[in-house]
């Protein structure tokens, strides 16, 4: 029996997602767990698998079509079924471009590249995206993905190598056909080559959701210092603490999440939106938090998180980054948010000025831990200071506000034990 396969839905707040690639073709015959394609929202890419068995009769859109979520894409069934009844208005029936096999004589090819490319079409579109990112050709990965495809994992490990171990291999020299190796170098090199790489669409969601950030806001950033001590003191306690506690491992941005959830709850002109001539204020705190992934910056919320205590932020917070990072998280989870936190501490940046995520009005930059030096009682004595930068939209925000919130802040971070109590 036919069976239709339809454009899922990730997350309720989801209309439409792009396809990206298709796996399969018109008239392959299909497993269930196949990857039949792989479809992207404007920040999430995932994979649609085959639910039954049977031989894939029809396709309804291309790779970069737009398709609304719960309409038929494809139809799976025994061959010379009709799949009449399940085509959308306006479709077309055929094995997309992208999918079609391009096989070229081998006596054209040379074997490495023949191996090469044999290899290159069993890479998932996300091992693709991070193989961009990185640097690095996915087609010399070790595939670990079903059916021998290469996923994620096996490039970030191929990187990590390439880094750290291993032999340095010119990804040039392994595609080059072999009578191309004798042959006399030029003269003179090509000094105008280049790469052309179409913008993956999360890429251009962040171009235009930035720029228009810029364009269209009055933003000013302050930049100030605290003295992390008694921070790193009580993280350092926690590393010392008895097994037997069961005690969750707590980062430095998970204290920095926690401390701006309680100050932002006296601050209601930084947890809101503004909205043309109108201000939306909150009477939660939904961090947004930052997040680099292979596919670019996305940024997961928080939901109310005055209310959760520091091991709950720390979890969560852990569980948010992941999903984020591998791909799977629910679109859902990456809106709603009311402040922003973007750290860049871990790559030694002392100041930026971040950039704010509409309609939020206000985005708090963490920066590296350097040491300073100060006098007390006339002894001159150095201590960990770490940087913070506020943004904020001059629009909705004024500058004594802003500031006081930052004041606030630094007081709570440099008393953080205190601030536990409360």
């Amino acid at each position: 029996m036919a069976t239709p396969v339809i454009m899922p839905r990730q997350g309720q707040s989801v209309e439409s997602c792009i396809i990206t690639e298709w796996m399969k073709k018109v008239g392959d015959t299909v497993s269930v767990g196949d990857v039949l394609f792989s479809y992207e929202t404007d920040k999430s890419t995932f994979e649609e698998e085959a639910k039954i068995d049977g031989t894939l009769l029809a396709v309804f859109y291309n790779s970069d079509d737009d398709v609304p979520v719960l309409m038929n894409v494809a139809v799976i069934g025994n061959p010379g079924e009709s799949f009449a009844e399940f085509a959308p208005d306006g479709a077309v029936t055929a094995a997309p471009a992208a999918v079609e096999a391009k096989v070229a004589p081998v006596a054209e090819t040379a074997p490495a590249v023949q191996a090469t490319a044999a290899r290159a079409e069993g890479v998932s579109p996300r091992a693709k995206n991070a193989a961009e990112k990185l640097g690095v050709n996915p087609a010399e990965a070790a595939p670990t993905g079903p059916h021998g495809r290469v996923i994620e994992r096996d490039v970030l490990a191929l990187a990590k190598e390439n880094r750290f171990g291993g032999d340095a291999v010119s990804h040039s020299a392994i595609t080059t056909p072999v009578a191309a190796k004798t042959a006399e170098a030029p003269a003179v090199l090509n000094a105008t080559e280049y790469d052309e790489v179409k913008l993956p669409n999360l890429r251009r969601v962040i171009a235009k959701t930035m720029h228009d950030s810029l364009a269209e806001m009055a933003q000013l950033t302050h930049s100030t210092t605290f003295d992390a001590t008694k921070m790193l003191t009580f993280r350092e306690s926690l590393k010392t603490a008895p097994e037997s506690m069961e005690l969750p491992k707590i980062t430095i941005n998970d204290i920095i999440l926690f401390a701006v959830s309680r100050v932002l709850t006296k601050h209601e002109g930084l947890n809101a939106h503004m909205l043309g001539d109108k201000m939306r204020f909150f009477k939660h705190v939904n961090l947004g938090i930052a997040v680099d992934t292979p596919r670019g910056l996305l940024v997961p919320t928080l939901y109310a998180a005055e209310t959760k205590s520091l091991g709950q932020i720390a979890a969560e917070t852990k569980t948010l980054a992941k999903s984020a990072i591998d791909g799977s998280i629910n679109p859902d989870l990456l809106q709603g948010g009311t402040f922003t936190i973007s750290n860049l501490g871990l790559f030694g940046i002392e100041s930026f000025t971040p950039v704010i995520n509409p309609p939020q009005v206000a985005l708090l930059g963490v920066c590296a831990i350097t040491e300073r030096i100060r006098t007390a009682d006339g002894q001159i004595t150095a201590y960990p200071a770490m940087g913070l930068s506020l943004t904020y939209d001059h629009r909705a925000v004024d500058g004594a506000p802003a500031s006081r919130f930052l004041k606030d802040l630094v007081t709570a971070l440099e008393h953080f034990d205190l601030l536990l109590i409360g």
